[in-house]
């Protein structure tokens, strides 16, 4: 029985034995450092079920606790809080059972218990991945692990969006405009040359509005009536009737956007289990509104189209269905839900990576699956994040001012290397060497400063200021990480590492036992997050943890200046036992840290 459930557990018969009350609950947190103590007890919930002065019902409680739990040294009373003092010993025998513990924090999955699908990235094949893709990427792809090492079997996946208007759009300018071109002959990567035509078919569609406003056509009437767009439309019409020639060119250029998608997940560093292609689970949605159709779930319009009525649900009216007969994202979202269960029968629940803009989305698409009967949909989860903006303002696709995740990569790498050149801290270093710990800073620092924000703000992005050196920042923390390496080297020169238990009679100074309580914290901030689809969590609470090892660095010798043998073996294990929480935490977060800095 851990601490808490003891305290828990004897609060509750002191409320008894003194009070002749019951108490359902008893609320702790941290006390605070200006007084006495390790952990907090809150009364003045208690003055529900007992009557009296909140200070005397306190100190009557914190005598009992050290007269009958062996953990409790002394107490404290300030108002209505009752601040507990542990004993070092109980600090002492929880760091000897975790100081060997490689995977300290992480649970093993259960056996049965249903397994976790969580989705993230799924781009259009009609542009490269962009710094809003990459918020996506680090978010997805941390929950994705952080659910695992809660304790659950986890799959990763994405739907690729490779089929659709906006797909024939990028076709059709290539088509007429390309003369040709391809990856090899430009010297493109395929994803960013199939986006300039993306491009180059909106320059061209705007050319065509204003030609037929000049012609006295209204906007609307304009948009509509462009002869590009009419025949992007026709060309997707051809494609769902598996025009040979349609097919072929819209295999040719998803190649090439899928073989630059390859090349920048590689260098984020994110991976999945499973892909899935939206030209592939359409025609699944397709027979599934065909069913809701026969069971009442979905109505037919005159002119074709079908529709779901969630009026009753406080929702509106949700197309699934063109009056054409051609697929809308909800139809394919709707197949792709049912195939991944069909695929992975042990899935009990799915994480949807997607931007706040499509909160209303997922509420009719979890509602639409409820409503054929799916029992799995009750355990789907939007995982709403906000966007990512830039000093210069917001990125528009179409018009091409995105920020390129590739290019973005490769700036943070050189951000990483002018002001790690500014403080002169590579001496040594192979050219190689370098280069490696430019990117493995520069995009420390990217992850960092996007995951440590909780997912539903929205973020400004500064990436000069993610790479600070100081304060909440990645590679503050890899620096530390860093440090510690450093120091164990330095044991090892000399005294060698012991693994040697610490004595329970070992006397903690404050500074120490700050440490061994933030490390406490691990298992539960990982169950947290994990609850709460938020490696923010992770990401705060390794700052703090970091925080509290550089205060007892600074404070305490460890290996050079100590005399008290004890003291060194104790201080080099608190040492491993940080780094090796920080790697793991980091870990979750998808951030690689460097053995040296």
């Amino acid at each position: 029985m851990n601490l808490q459930a003891t305290l828990t557990r004897v609060v509750k018969q002191a409320v008894h034995s003194i009070f002749n009350a019951n108490l359902e609950s008893v609320e702790f947190q941290a006390t605070r450092k200006e007084f006495a103590g390790d952990i907090t007890i809150v009364v003045f919930p208690m003055l529900r079920v007992v009557k009296g002065n909140p200070v005397k019902i306190g100190e009557s409680i914190g005598e009992y606790l050290v007269e009958n739990v062996e953990e409790v040294k002394a107490y404290n009373v300030v108002k209505g809080f009752l601040n507990v003092e542990i004993v070092d010993a109980y600090y002492v025998d929880f760091f000897n059972t975790i100081k060997d513990n490689n995977s300290f924090g992480f649970t093993s999955p259960k056996k049965d218990e249903k397994a976790i699908m969580v989705e993230y990235s799924s781009p259009n094949t009609n542009k490269p991945l962009h710094l809003g893709h990459i918020r996506n990427n680090l978010l997805g792809y941390s929950v994705a692990e952080i659910i695992k090492a809660s304790g659950k079997n986890v799959y990763k996946t994405q739907i690729i969006n490779d089929r659709g208007i906006h797909i024939c759009k990028s076709m059709l300018a290539w088509q007429r405009f390309g003369e040709g071109e391809t990856p090899e002959s430009t010297g493109l990567k395929g994803d960013k040359l199939v986006g300039n035509y993306y491009v180059k078919f909106d320059k061209e569609y705007k050319k065509e509005i204003e030609a037929l406003i000049a012609e006295g056509k209204t906007n609307e009437e304009a948009k509509k009536q462009a002869p590009i767009l009419i025949e992007a439309q026709q060309m997707l019409q051809k494609w769902e009737s598996g025009d040979k020639d349609v097919v072929a060119l819209w295999e040719k250029m998803n190649q090439w956007v899928y073989d630059g998608f390859s090349i920048t997940y590689k260098n984020l560093g994110v991976d999945f289990d499973k892909l899935y292609y939206e030209s592939e689970t359409y025609l699944l949605g397709k027979e599934f509104v065909d069913e809701g159709l026969k069971t009442g779930v979905f109505y037919k319009k005159e002119d074709g189209s079908v529709w779901c009525d969630l009026t009753e649900d406080g929702l509106d009216e949700k197309i699934v269905l063109r009056s054409d007969g051609t697929a809308v994202y909800m139809t394919q979202d709707i197949g792709t839900a049912i195939q991944r269960i069909k695929d992975f029968p042990d899935v009990g629940g799915m994480v949807y990576t997607v931007g706040n803009e499509q909160d209303y989305h997922f509420q009719v698409l979890f509602l639409i699956l409820k409503k054929l009967g799916f029992d799995w949909a009750k355990n789907l989860y939007h995982l709403s994040y906000g966007m990512v903006d830039l000093p210069s303002g917001k990125m528009k696709s179409r018009e091409g001012t995105v920020v390129d995740a590739d290019d973005l990569i490769t700036d943070m790498a050189s951000t990483a290397q002018e002001i790690s050149e500014d403080l002169g801290k590579l001496d040594g270093y192979s050219d190689e060497e370098k280069a490696n710990l430019y990117k493995t800073i520069g995009l420390g620092a990217l992850k960092y400063y996007i995951l440590k924000v909780d997912p539903k703000k929205r973020i400004l992005f500064d990436p000069k200021e993610s790479i600070d050196f100081q304060g909440n920042t990645g590679p503050f923390i890899q620096y530390t990480y860093a440090r510690i390496q450093s120091i164990l080297r330095k044991a090892e020169a000399t005294n060698g590492v012991s693994s040697s238990e610490i004595e329970k009679t070992f006397a903690l100074q404050d500074k120490e036992k700050a440490v061994l309580k933030q490390l406490q914290l691990f298992p539960e901030v990982i169950q947290n997050a994990a609850q709460n689809h938020s490696p923010a969590l992770i990401a705060n609470y390794i700052y703090e943890l970091v925080k509290e090892y550089n205060s007892f660095f600074q404070n305490l010798p460890i290996v050079m200046g100590n005399d008290d043998k004890a003291s060194v073996v104790f201080r080099v294990q608190l040492s491993k036992t940080v780094g090796n929480t920080i790697k793991n935490a980091f870990k979750l977060l998808g951030i690689s840290v460097p053995e040296r800095m």
